[in-house]
């Protein structure tokens, strides 16, 4: 069933106190963006009620909404509702003692605002080697195929670049010159480069002005280019502010590359590639004193994950692991009991509740979790909303978790795992991987849905739903009664 949009956009934007709140507006695969002027004028519970609205998450001066598989086209009718170049517009940042928790959320706020966007490519990129990984397993083109080899390059671009990607999009979050990031980052993956630091990794010694360089690969890394770009919004305002006016226009760009480039090779490049190794160090430690166990803790605790946007932290220790050994073996797995699980559960859920809409909103989100692995909508549209699917969820995460963790599954990309992407986890040296893979997500479907039905849930009565959308609906345009939800 079709959603109107234009009304779920506008009742958006009004309850979230209006365009000239937004100071910026981004989506990624399912929630809009919103980073506000001032929170406290976000009306929570009208937004949670707006049909369409799978749910809210709001930190500092965030609010994140959750619409589901078609966010673009909510986007879209968004930015038709804000002031002139408000998407392109940053608030400065709220001055405040510094604090452990500032800290934490200002690492976690950047790692995730940088990620979300290059998500999308990453994926593209994974299906892409995948593809070209099964045409050549199965003889569709002969050995040492053009065709495979230009496959694969076009599915290694997104991940052999990067750095500039992760420069482009950090340059936008920390408010800095998009231009200059990107050259910068250029300069850690241009040919000639690469080339030193495959010398320097050999044990020859490459030096910069007398000063030793470390041999590093900057190729397919997240963290030092990110530590980057953040020094770079500094060093550009320090800049600007020594350099005489009339030499603006040639001295300012040539000293902060000048003056970056450099760091980023002698000092930030490593630091940040050593502080990506030691995060992934750390996972997999725990995975090998843990084994199967810490696949089962992860595929519990993912949707919980999911809800507090974490789960992007695991995104460059993914990466990092995949470019190294060609699997991930612990947090990959881990998600396919907890996407299908809460699949199982909003099957569940449509099977048993006598509510239209909710059914239709727990077919929907089943469907985008089994096939696709997107499980928001089913997290927010059916799992939060009524409570005990969720507990199911997290129980049935742990079982299939621990069978994954036991059969030794990895993947070699990272979409997020579902019925379509299923074939990331196949390994060509071990032909019952798929079986295992297929058995494992079977296991997830069925047994969260009879979880769901054996510990139940307090059904929404059609009446309730009925005022839920007439409530806001004074506030809305006319057009919001033609309103209608999955």
């Amino acid at each position: 069933m079709s959603k109107n949009y234009a009304a779920i956009s506008h009742a958006i934007v009004d309850a979230i106190g209006g365009g000239n709140n937004v100071a910026a507006v981004t989506h990624c695969m399912t929630r809009l963006r919103f980073v506000l002027n001032d929170n406290r004028s976000v009306d929570t519970a009208t937004l949670k009620k707006i049909p369409g609205v799978m749910g809210v998450v709001q930190n500092d001066n965030q609010c994140q909404v959750i619409i589901g598989n078609t966010v673009s086209q909510a986007y879209a009718e968004v930015l038709k509702r804000l002031p002139a170049g408000a998407q392109a517009q940053r608030p400065e940042p709220q001055k405040g003692k510094l604090t452990l928790r500032r800290i934490g959320a200002g690492i976690l706020d950047a790692l995730i605002g940088t990620m979300s966007p290059l998500i999308p490519a990453i994926i593209g990129g994974s299906m892409v080697k995948l593809l070209a990984m099964i045409l050549d397993m199965t003889g569709f083109f002969p050995k040492g195929s053009s065709t495979i080899a230009i496959l694969n390059v076009i599915g290694d671009g997104a991940f052999f670049f990067l750095p500039i990607m992760v420069a482009a999009s950090a340059a936008i979050k920390f408010k800095t010159n998009l231009s200059l990031a990107i050259a910068i980052a250029g300069v850690l993956v241009h040919p000639n480069f690469v080339d030193l630091m495959a010398k320097a990794a050999q044990g020859q010694a490459v030096d910069f002005a007398g000063l030793p360089v470390t041999a590093v690969k900057y190729t397919y890394t997240v963290i030092p280019t990110l530590c980057m770009t953040w020094i770079l919004s500094y060093i550009e305002k320090w800049v600007d502010k020594i350099t005489p006016a009339v030499t603006k226009n040639f001295l300012k760009p040539m000293l902060i590359v000048l003056i970056s480039a450099p760091i980023a090779i002698m000092l930030i490049g490593p630091l940040g590639i050593w502080i990506g190794s030691g995060i992934s160090a750390v996972v997999y430690t725990i995975h090998h004193y843990l084994g199967w166990l810490s696949v089962a803790i992860m595929g519990a605790l993912w949707p919980l994950l999911v809800m507090t946007g974490m789960h992007r932290v695991f995104t460059p220790t993914i990466i990092q692991t995949i470019a190294e050994t060609g699997k991930e073996g612990m947090v990959m797995p881990s998600e396919i009991g907890a996407n299908l699980s809460l699949g199982g559960s909003s099957l569940a859920v449509a099977w048993r509740t006598k509510n239209p809409e909710l059914r239709q909103t727990a077919l929907a989100a089943a469907a985008s979790a089994i096939v696709a692995g997107i499980s928001e909508p089913a997290l927010y549209g059916v799992a939060v909303r009524l409570k005990r699917p969720l507990i199911a969820s997290l129980i049935s995460g742990f079982i299939c978790g621990a069978v994954a963790g036991l059969a030794g599954l990895a993947s070699h990309s990272m979409a997020a795992p579902g019925l379509f992407t299923s074939v990331q986890f196949f390994d060509p040296a071990n032909p019952m991987s798929i079986v295992w893979v297929f058995a494992v997500m079977a296991l997830a479907v069925v047994l969260s849905f009879f979880i769901t039905l054996i510990l139940g849930f307090e059904d929404i009565p059609v009446e309730q739903e009925s005022e839920q959308k007439a409530e806001p609906s004074a506030a809305w345009p006319a057009a919001s009664q033609a309103v209608k939800t999955h």
